[in-house]
């Protein structure tokens, strides 16, 4: 996605709605000078992309995300891991760009994504018991 792509896709993103090429065009001057024409063709490069849809209201278009920024990213990286010669290599140095927050969400989703039977069992930790694997928690 392009930079005025994404200047696009982060409003229809942010408001969540249906909205119209005047509402993007509009608050898009507020940060530079742009045509209508521009947005339209930019939001119609969209749908033809697949990531909005468009309704007709009257000779207008309303247009929607078709999925969420969280989903882009994903898809960015999944992209981006897919392209690797050594994919583990490319997660260890990926992991060793992330902050500790980035880390602890990272922990978080692979939770969710595992969900909560394959938490906490002797092959995740490697140990009888989950305590013992951090240093004598267990007995």
């Amino acid at each position: 996605m392009g930079e005025l792509e994404d200047a696009v896709m982060t409003r229809v993103w942010k408001w969540n709605r249906p909205v119209t090429v005047r509402e993007v065009l509009e608050d898009l001057q507020q940060e530079r000078s742009i045509a209508y024409t521009t947005v339209m063709t930019v939001l119609d490069n969209l749908h033809q992309k697949g990531w909005v849809r468009r309704e007709a209201e009257g000779r207008a278009y309303r247009y929607e995300a078709v999925s969420t920024r969280a989903a882009y990213a994903a898809a960015l990286m999944n992209d981006a891991w897919s392209q690797s010669d050594n994919p583990a290599a490319a997660l260890v140095a990926f992991f060793g760009m992330m902050s500790d927050e980035q880390r602890q969400a990272l922990r978080d989703a692979v939770r969710i994504v595992q969900g909560p039977e394959t938490m906490d069992t002797p092959s995740d930790t490697g140990a009888e018991n989950p305590g013992s694997a951090q240093g004598g928690g267990g007995r």
